[in-house]
């Protein structure tokens, strides 16, 4: 569950986004990050997602020459690693957290239920953005997609689900949702849990969600929502292991870049 918000702070933006976001063009997703994080603000690189030596080198060097102050990363390998009182102190007093692609079970099962999850959690509820790419976007609902199968039609046994760090319990994202044929992952998770708006964001797309629950779309590609508020029917629970699964009255929005959609409303908000 997210953390509550006093009642004299507002909530920080959420900024999931795609995948594979342009870092060496206008770069505007990952710009205005940075510009949401204040005035030269203090960054926190999490790259335990990676692989690579060199994830949160490369994006500490994006962010200065965005006008960042001070960048950090915190490189969490080992579950221990999430009780160190100095990488505490980084998070606590940081203006901003950005969390790097990867592997999302192994960011999950490194950071879930450790002082660090927990503290991401009341940061963001008093303010400070959260922005991810990739694996760093999955992990951020309660509701995580660990992984499953490229498609378009929805199937049992198709995706998997693990638990996330929790700063939303509203939605579920997949990401680089197009460029890898997510729709019918995103349609069985949905099936399995049927109240959280399912966000497919397309590589370099990000969804700017901000403290009043309003998304707002940035990038070149497009974000799918999938709003399960009026299912009537699925098949899951009837289904074995490979089946084809339905499920009616899944309404469908696509947006691109400025425009918005209220997740506590359920509506997308065009202008007329």
């Amino acid at each position: 569950m997210p953390a509550k918000s006093s009642a004299l702070k507002s909530r920080g933006h959420l900024i999931p986004i795609g995948g594979a976001e342009d870092k060496i063009g206008d770069a505007k997703i990952l710009r205005r990050f940075v510009q949401l994080c204040g005035t030269r603000p203090s960054i926190a690189i999490i790259p335990t997602a990676s692989r690579r030596d060199d994830a949160g080198r490369n994006y500490q060097s994006l962010f200065s020459d965005f006008q960042a102050g001070e960048t950090v990363v915190l490189q969490f390998t080992r579950r221990e690693d999430c009780e160190r009182e100095d990488a505490l102190a980084v998070l606590e007093q940081c203006d901003g957290v950005f969390i790097t692609g990867g592997n999302q079970l192994r960011l999950s099962t490194t950071i879930g239920g450790t002082p660090v999850a927990k503290l991401l959690r009341r940061r963001n509820a008093d303010g400070m953005p959260i922005a991810g790419t990739s694996a760093g976007a999955a992990i951020m609902p309660a509701h995580m997609i660990a992984g499953g199968e490229e498609g378009a039609s929805p199937r049992a046994g198709m995706v998997s689900l693990a638990p996330g760090l929790g700063l939303s319990n509203k939605i579920m994202i997949d990401q680089h949702f197009r460029q890898r044929d997510r729709i019918g992952r995103l349609l069985s998770a949905l099936s399995l849990n049927p109240f959280a708006l399912a966000l497919g964001i397309d590589e370099d797309t990000a969804a700017f969600i901000g403290p009043d629950n309003i998304i707002e779309v940035a990038g070149s590609g497009s974000i799918t929502l999938l709003d399960p508020s009026e299912v009537r029917h699925s098949s899951l629970a009837e289904a074995d292991p490979g089946d084809p699964i339905s499920i009616t009255n899944v309404r469908l929005h696509v947006l691109t870049a400025g425009q918005r959609f209220d997740i506590d409303a359920r509506r997308a908000l065009i202008p007329e």
